[in-house]
């Protein structure tokens, strides 16, 4: 599947629901839906994307899911029953995610509170530090488990899957997921 700019432009704006099951232990939180993930409807579907493929690598998924064209029923399903949940912290779709003000993301921290507290996981993963740091006025905050928790639940902050983040590889993203996964109990160690 692909789609013209004009296409994907289209969709700029558009939100794309949650999926987050009931036994929901780790949630992943995206910045925001890009372009052909609004188009789509499937979090993380731009191609080249390495969030599945990470996922895959670092045991969390037990199959390859490959939501390019939108994702199938049983991808949805297979997710779930992984206990693995996926949200953002801003619901609106850009081309890229520097088109967010830190107003947006301010807000979308408080949308995630209430999307903690109302599905309780085990551990957030915030996949996007620079967006979590203005999100939440933590300039300060690194990669891996913060030191506080977020709705009682563990935080951590883990490395965006997009190309745009060229110095990360599946393997370095499957490494930081796995720790969260861990966590969360979604793995064992």
């Amino acid at each position: 599947m692909s789609f013209t700019r004009a296409e994907l432009e289209s969709f700029r704006d558009a939100e794309v629901a949650d999926l987050i099951g009931p036994g929901c232990r780790l949630l992943f939180v995206g910045i925001n839906p890009g372009l052909w993930t609004a188009a789509t409807g499937a979090h993380f579907a731009r191609p080249g994307n390495r969030f599945y493929p990470a996922l895959l690598a670092a045991g969390i998924i037990e199959r390859p899911i490959d939501p390019t064209a939108g994702m199938s029923d049983a991808d949805r399903d297979h997710l779930i029953e992984r206990g693995v949940g996926i949200t953002n912290l801003a619901p609106r779709a850009t081309a890229k995610a520097d088109e967010l003000t830190g107003e947006e993301l301010a807000v979308g921290a408080e949308r995630l509170r209430t999307v903690v507290r109302d599905t309780t996981p085990r551990v957030v993963a915030v996949a996007g530090i620079t967006a979590y740091r203005t999100a939440f006025g933590e300039r300060a905050a690194k990669k891996g488990k913060q030191p506080r928790d977020l709705e009682g639940a563990e935080l951590w902050l883990v490395p965006n899957p997009s190309g745009l983040n060229a110095h990360e590889t599946v393997a370095t993203l499957a490494a930081s997921y796995r720790e969260a996964a861990i966590e969360a109990g979604s793995i064992s160690g």
